[in-house]
């Protein structure tokens, strides 16, 4: 009785060190892709207006849905044309002729599992940009509805509906977990099935006895 005891206390430690295991094997699987850095650096502050701005991210972002927004300390927009994606690089051009300022970047891509992230980060140019003579930044603008990487120095941007990109439901964890349960009850419901065979055999042997 002893060793079958020992052997069901194996069996159910055994199934707990490996759904254990297993949550932790899960846990990082489910986390999206991070921004590990950004140029200019947050905080940072830069000799002049650098040409674009970039961020760096854990893992190669998707190239679609990216989205740029730099603006100065009176809300101009300073983005210039479409967000370039190099491996897991994202950068986004600036407008000729940027002032002089301190500078927000919000930024937005879909990381490599199909998940929106975004973020921002601020720095200060100490001096304007390089601009031609017989240019402005509005000079450039394409026409049409402002937004994101479009818009004019100088305009109000309308913002744009950002999808819900809070963290997907644990599935994995929730599977794990059944499975768990499953085991021990599977092996409490063996385990009493053998310790009543045992019981009824040991009276058996008890009656036949003189």
């Amino acid at each position: 009785m002893r060793s079958i005891r020992r052997q069901l206390l194996s069996v159910v430690l055994g199934t707990f060190v490996l759904a254990a295991a297993l949550l932790g094997f899960s846990a990082p699987a489910s986390a999206h892709d991070a921004a590990e850095s950004s140029s200019p650096a947050q905080g940072a502050t830069v000799a002049t207006t650098p040409e674009q701005v970039s961020v760096t991210f854990s893992k190669n972002p998707l190239g679609i849905g990216a989205q740029f927004s730099v603006k100065d300390s009176t809300g101009a927009e300073w983005a210039d044309g479409a967000v370039e994606i190099v491996d897991n690089v994202a950068s986004q051009r600036l407008k000729a002729g940027a002032p002089a300022g301190q500078y927000t970047v919000a930024w937005r891509v879909v990381s490599s599992d199909s998940h929106p992230i975004e973020g921002t980060f601020g720095f200060t140019a100490t001096a304007a940009g390089a601009s031609p003579s017989d240019a402005s930044p509005s000079s450039t603008a394409p026409a049409g509805v402002p937004t994101m990487g479009t818009a004019q120095p100088g305009t109000t941007v309308t913002p744009v509906p950002v999808p819900d990109a809070s963290e997907p439901f644990p599935w994995s964890l929730v599977i794990f977990a059944a499975v768990a349960v499953g085991l021990l009850v599977a092996i409490g419901i063996l385990a009493k099935r053998r310790l009543t065979s045992d019981s009824d055999d040991e009276d058996d042997d008890d009656a036949e006895q003189p």
